[in-house]
């Protein structure tokens, strides 16, 4: 039987070509499907690709946006804080106290007379007895003559009241003074308030320390008339250098003074009142808002972001061409097995 195939091999080779042909045919039309299955399998892995790549381009853009506003943040911050460093916030802080140290009150009556000074208690004032008359001195004064300050050729006298001092109490100091005859169409008598009494009496040098508080400090009036009522308050303001400047602030009010004398007089009556407004002494001293440890801290959360974005870039960057290569690697090899 194998003779038999070989001749019959033999004597019909051309049959059995074409019988190889048709075998290649049916197994090249079997590949066919196949080949068309990877023609389309890779455009679609390709449009996937697109998508991630659009999508990382957009996310590099968006952190490069937050780069852009992190730099400007970090140059705001060192603006803001040049500018707080230039401007200072002035600061007010308020202390309570139930006693004050007693305020010096230096009149310049010039030619009127103390008649009267007594200290008083809870804003009870009794009627005076005799206006006009010379009545109880009760208050510590002090009279002193200095040259005046801005002129240094003018003599200047004061009398240096001690002002009230217990503010729970409503402490209060009422003085009345006397002018005999003026030549003038209204009477004033001038007043000065500094912080400490006993600070001019132990000064050595009283005449200079009362010039140099007439060269610091406003001085006021009050008329002749009247009843004139001053509350103070103090303020103290601290320098940047340190040191430390104290002023009054008052309240006045003005009551006309009903004249009941019998006769007619031609002289003047003056009345005024001292007394603390509240127990609260004021404090005023400018800061500086900017703390160098809260830009420094908000300086390295910006570094850290941007370090962060600049990171995430580069991987994004990354994984781009890491797709990107692997996408020319797959067409390749669709490419070869179709060929």
């Amino acid at each position: 039987q194998l003779s038999e195939d070989v001749e019959r091999v033999s004597e019909n080779p051309t049959e059995e070509r074409e019988g190889e042909m048709e075998v290649n045919e049916d197994s090249s039309s079997v590949i066919l499907p196949d080949g068309e299955l990877g023609t389309t399998t890779p455009s679609l892995r390709f449009s996937k690709t697109c998508l991630k790549n659009v999508f990382s381009v957009i996310l590099l853009f968006i952190y490069l946006l937050l780069m852009a506003v992190a730099v400007f943040l970090v140059y705001q911050t060192i603006s803001d804080f040049r500018e707080k460093l230039k401007h200072p916030v002035m600061s007010v802080t308020y202390k309570e106290v139930s006693l004050y140290d007693a305020p010096g009150i230096a009149f310049y009556p010039g030619k009127a007379r103390l008649l009267s000074c007594k200290h008083h208690y809870y804003d009870h004032i009794p009627p005076l007895v005799n206006p006009g008359q010379p009545g109880d001195i009760e208050c510590i004064t002090q009279r002193i003559n200095y040259t005046d300050p801005f002129t240094n050729q003018t003599m200047k006298y004061a009398l240096v009241v001690q002002g009230p001092r217990d503010v729970k109490k409503r402490e209060l100091v009422f003085l009345q003074f006397h002018l005999n005859e003026t030549d003038q169409d209204f009477s004033a008598i001038d007043y000065l308030l500094f912080s400490s009494f006993q600070e001019f009496v132990s000064s050595r040098e009283q005449a200079k320390f009362m010039k140099d508080c007439e060269s610091s400090y406003s001085s006021w009036k009050f008329s002749g008339g009247f009843r004139t009522w001053v509350k103070m308050s103090l303020v103290k303001t601290k320098e940047e250098d340190g040191t430390e400047t104290v002023e009054f602030k008052q309240e006045t009010s003005v009551v006309n003074y009903i004249d009941q004398r019998t006769k007619p007089r031609s002289d003047q009556l003056f009345f005024v009142v001292f007394e603390w407004k509240d127990p609260f002494i004021q404090t005023v001293q400018d800061i500086i808002t900017a703390n160098p440890w809260n830009m420094i801290a908000l300086l390295c959360g910006i570094f850290l972001a941007l370090f962060k974005a600049a990171d995430f870039a580069k991987l994004s960057v990354k994984w781009m061409i890491k797709i990107r290569r692997r996408h020319l690697k797959r067409t390749r090899q669709v490419t070869n097995h179709i060929s």
